[in-house]
């Protein structure tokens, strides 16, 4: 039987229940009608616990298997940018080439997250990511293996790779928020974007240890895809599909399907969806271009201060990605807790608490990101420390912008929101800035000293500080709708002559809205 505790650990409950069957159900406890409704249902006891579908034991698993996939995709991305120097031996390549390799990563996770966005909105999501992390998986592999003359085939597996990420990252947070709500369902979705960061980390860690224990880069790239088969495999056994809206009281039979173009009008009329998007598009700008040069920079800034030899073969010091990505995982960790942390306190006593953390996160890591950037020609050190307290700061945002989308899009257009904002984000965030700061930076140099390979890179790098700053703008002004839009979207109804549902002893009959309304 199923007790109290068990109604409490859903953080949710129908928005429908049996109570308006008075005339049968009037000496029946709640506990009974909604289990009567759960079996009429065709919901088993095992996993009937919960309106989802899924019991709170199994989405704890659910979660823990997101996350763990989520990190192997930013450890795999990142893994690239901890061996850039020794890539940039092995092909010869400029600093424009290089800004290539996440440019064409990004670019193809960009324009496929639309087409997953709206196969994840309709079909089974659970064999959606299954097929494309095993494609991901593959084409990573196949990406270890190109010889030297063959720059090209390494952007175009490098592109091909983007396929895995898009059809995972539109997906993942519509599963979680269909397993949680409120402080819940931050919570998690917190758990899951600790992921970032610290994959992000881990990538620089393995890629630049792999490489000094192999002296060959291309080993790097063959540890992601054996854990790649693992993650396949905990999809196919421990993730199961939940219902669609069912833990906000919106079961997604309630909420009649609109098309594709219906959809995307309607977000398009979101403003705090929209400028949210925005703010994070810097914030994909200012990471996208630190993640893929910043462990070259501090190598430059060393060989410029002397600390360091150049690198003249293609096993180069590598230490520069190991202490980044070191650095990346603690403050990835710290930010994205701190940021939860304090919106989470604030938002009892200010609605708009979410968007105003992120504003805070943005402008505050502006000047830091300046001052590590313009310290790197006098003190390693300090550039080091500026970086940590940017990169906390800059963390801070990544759960709240994803709550912030869940909470003001509903149930049936989620996927599509995440494809949207993925698009947008990525169009003119970390998609082009990787490849920009290297043009910026192959333009500026006036000759092939270390000194100008220095100069030329850390003047081009300044952009992401304006960046950071006009990202903090949007999130301030996602503070003035987000009210609003979050009223909207929790009491969201079908406009015109459309079918909604009206329970009766536990099953759904459809009448026309005219016939009910006065």
């Amino acid at each position: 039987r199923r007790s109290r505790a068990a109604d409490g650990a859903c953080d949710s409950a129908p928005f429908f229940s049996d109570d308006d069957d008075d005339d049968e159900g009037a000496g029946e406890s709640e506990g009974g009608r909604r289990r009567r409704a759960a079996e009429e249902d065709g919901v088993g006891a095992a996993e009937g616990e919960c309106p989802s579908g899924v019991s709170p034991r199994r989405a704890g698993f659910i979660v823990a298997v997101l996350c763990y996939i989520n990190l192997l995709n930013y450890m795999d991305r990142f893994t690239v940018a901890g061996v850039l120097p020794d890539i940039e031996q092995f092909f010869g390549i400029a600093d424009g080439q290089s800004g290539l390799l996440q440019t064409v990563f990004i670019c193809s996770y960009m324009f496929l997250a639309p087409i997953f966005g709206y196969l994840g909105d309709r079909y089974n999501r659970k064999f959606i990511m299954c097929g494309g992390i095993t494609f991901w998986t593959l084409v990573t592999l196949a990406s270890s293996y190109t010889p030297k003359d063959y720059f090209w085939a390494l952007l175009l597996t490098r592109g091909l790779v983007g396929v895995g990420e898009a059809s995972y990252s539109t997906i993942a947070p519509t599963i979680i928020a269909d397993l949680f709500v409120n402080e819940k369902r931050t919570k998690m979705l917190s758990i899951f974007y600790f992921a970032i960061p610290v994959g992000s980390g881990l990538g620089y860690i393995v890629g630049s240890k792999v490489d000094d224990l192999e002296q060959d880069w291309h080993w790097a790239l063959r540890v992601t895809p054996a854990l790649g088969l693992v993650a396949v495999l905990l999809l196919l056994i421990v993730v199961k599909e939940p219902k669609r809206g069912a833990v906000e009281a919106r079961p997604e039979h309630s909420l009649q399907r609109t098309s594709w173009l219906v959809d995307i009008k309607a977000l398009g009329k979101n403003r705090s969806f929209i400028l949210s998007t925005l703010g994070f598009t810097a914030v994909a700008f200012v990471t996208g271009s630190l993640a893929l040069w910043a462990p070259t920079f501090l190598l430059r800034a060393a060989v410029f201060t002397r600390e360091k030899a150049p690198c003249v073969s293609e096993n180069c010091d590598n230490s520069d990605s190991l202490y980044f990505g070191v650095i990346t995982c603690v403050t990835g960790f710290l930010g994205v807790a701190s940021g939860v942390a304090l919106s989470g306190w604030l938002r009892k006593r200010n609605p708009r608490a979410d968007p105003l953390v992120c504003a805070a996160g943005l402008l505050l890591a502006a000047p830091f990101l300046f001052l590590s950037i313009i310290c790197a020609q006098g003190s390693i050190i300090a550039t080091y420390v500026f970086i940590f307290f940017g990169e906390t700061f800059l963390s801070m945002n990544w759960a709240i912008v994803a709550d912030i989308l869940l909470y003001v899009v509903v149930p049936t257009r989620r996927s599509t929101a995440e494809a949207f904002q993925i698009v947008l984000s990525h169009l003119f965030g970390d998609a082009g800035s990787p490849y920009l700061i290297g043009v910026v930076s192959d333009a500026l140099r006036r000759s092939e000293s270390y000194l100008w390979q220095f100069r030329s890179l850390q003047i081009s790098l300044l952009l992401c500080c304006f960046v950071a700053v006009l990202g903090g703008a949007s999130f301030l002004a996602t503070a003035l709708f987000i009210e609003q839009d979050r009223d909207l979207a929790e009491q969201y109804t079908h406009s015109g002559d459309e079918p909604i549902v009206v329970p009766k002893r536990g099953r759904s009959t459809k009448v026309p809205v005219s016939s009910v309304l006065i």
